[in-house]
């Protein structure tokens, strides 16, 4: 294909916008209706431009945010210096923070508990045991550990003597077994 004269620049809906003529409101467009040729170039995709896909992937588990108490007291002094509407509002856009968080930490502070405004670690609390209660179960593994290992030997020696038995060996007692009898 062979253009002709010089190359027609690429221009994005918003200057073909800015470049159609200006109307006033409630005047009609050169089509007649309100939705005419140049609505229709809005909603074109322009092939130029790269089209953003979000990412779909998900994180397998989601990370839970924690914040300072340092943090959170700022960011109420951020509020209470506030004074003009939607302030509020672009400063919680800004932080990424939820009007229910300012409340909690509000309700924290006031409290007195700024112990409580530092993140706690989720989940079952530990137990202190009592050392003597430690030292006991302690014992009761050990125990049970000698006992199966005594259960083995003994079992050996049973073997042995049935073994000595079918052969015809004569084993000698232990002298301890003959004075203890």
């Amino acid at each position: 294909m062979k253009e002709t004269g010089s190359p027609k620049m690429m221009t994005s809906p918003r200057e073909e916008m800015a470049e159609a003529p200006e109307r006033r409101p409630g005047e009609r467009s050169e089509s007649g209706r309100s939705g005419g040729a140049s609505a229709k170039k809005l909603a074109a995709p322009n092939p130029c431009q790269p089209v953003l896909v979000p990412n779909p992937e998900v994180l397998e588990k989601p990370i839970r945010r924690r914040f300072t108490a340092e943090y959170k007291l700022r960011i109420l002094q951020e509020v209470d210096a506030l004074s003009e509407s939607g302030q509020l509002g672009a400063l919680l856009r800004r932080e990424g923070h939820y009007s229910s968080n300012l409340t909690t930490w509000r309700r924290q502070r006031d409290n007195g508990t700024i112990e409580a405004l530092s993140p706690k670690k989720r989940g079952r609390k530990s137990r202190r045991q009592d050392p003597l209660i430690q030292e006991n179960e302690q014992l009761r593994r050990q125990n049970e550990r000698l006992a199966r290992r005594l259960k083995k030997a003994e079992a050996i020696i049973d073997f042995q003597k049935k073994i000595s038995e079918i052969l015809g060996i004569p084993l000698s007692q232990p002298e301890s077994e003959e004075n203890d009898s």
